[in-house]
């Protein structure tokens, strides 16, 4: 009968007994829980996951190009020609992979021979094995694996040049992100008696394979050193007694004066040389004790970091040799 609350059913009994009073419950049900996660951050949003398959993308196409970079910290260099020329340039390469049933041309009896002359261990896996150590690279059945270089610190620089008894000269390159004009450098700073590179840790190039065969060995000759923080490292060089002089077009001094300045050339030096684009950066060039130029003839307003590098040192070795 409607509104006959007796019978059974009518009205709904709790288990719990009646409470005086909210106890807190409503207080604690309209507290805050912390600001919203923005929407890249929430996992189940749109946001996160175009974050996350960009993300992908990116780790994949970086993952196809150059030397591959193993967790152990070894590189592989895919491809016949590029195996050829690492054992040319004597890259310290380490071992040399050779697929199963890979034609054998011209090219790979020339790597079984120089692999043989050099002390370079020759295996033989299967072709999908070959595939998952060079993630997939377009390997032609050879690829070689080398070490992941060990860089120095740079004080040891400074260290070498005193046990030589000689007046540091240090390059050190600022942003410069083609390992090959790292290579070009480093080969630059060993023919002219430089005592070392110094690289930033981050957005540089470093000691790839790449940058190995351009220097033609001559890493295995002058150290290469990283630093976390290139300004602060010049810093540091400039309280060990050295002159610090950047490469820039507007440079108020210019490479003659430099070198016709016995009492500056023969003493502690580092030359920095900027990026392939921008040059020198803001901070590293307000760090330097002084700005150099290379004068040019005609309208070329500017040299390749490499060539720019290779003329100052050759220059500074010149005149100290003077």
């Amino acid at each position: 009968m409607a509104g006959n609350s007796s019978r059974k059913g009518a009205i709904r009994k709790s288990s719990k007994r009646p409470q005086a009073g909210s106890g807190g419950q409503v207080r604690r049900g309209l507290a805050g829980k912390g600001p919203t996660p923005k929407a890249v951050d929430r996992e189940y949003h749109k946001a996160h996951k175009i974050a996350e398959a960009k993300k992908r993308a990116e780790a994949k196409k970086g993952g196809r190009s150059g030397p591959r970079r193993k967790p152990g910290g070894d590189e592989w260099i895919a491809g016949r020609n590029p195996v050829v020329e690492a054992l040319r340039e004597r890259v310290p390469v380490t071992s040399v992979y050779v697929a199963e049933g890979a034609e054998r041309d011209g090219r790979l009896r020339e790597v079984f021979r120089l692999a043989a002359e050099n002390g370079v261990g020759l295996l033989e896996v299967s072709r999908g094995e070959l595939d998952r150590l060079t993630d997939g690279a377009v390997h032609q059945g050879l690829a070689a694996r080398i070490p992941a270089y060990e860089y120095a610190h740079p004080d040891d620089l400074l260290d070498a040049a005193d046990e030589a008894g000689q007046k540091p000269l240090v390059v050190m390159l600022d942003s410069i992100t083609d390992p090959r004009n790292l290579g070009a450098i480093v080969r630059s700073a060993a023919g002219f008696g430089a005592h070392g590179v110094v690289i930033p840790e981050r957005r540089a190039a470093s000691m790839t394979a790449a940058a190995w065969k351009t220097s033609a060995g001559a890493a295995a000759r002058c150290p290469v050193a990283q630093t976390v923080n290139l300004t602060r490292q010049i810093k540091a060089y400039q309280e060990a007694g050295c002159f610090v002089i950047g490469l820039a077009a507007d440079g108020d001094l210019t490479l003659p004066e430099l070198t016709g300045d016995a009492d500056l050339v023969e003493g502690a030096l580092v030359l920095v040389v900027g990026s392939e684009g921008e040059g020198l950066s803001r901070l590293v060039a307000e760090s330097c004790d002084r700005l150099m130029s290379i004068p040019m003839a005609g309208v070329l307003e500017s040299l390749n970091a490499g060539v720019a590098a290779s003329v100052a040192l050759y220059a500074v070795a010149e005149a100290r040799a003077r």
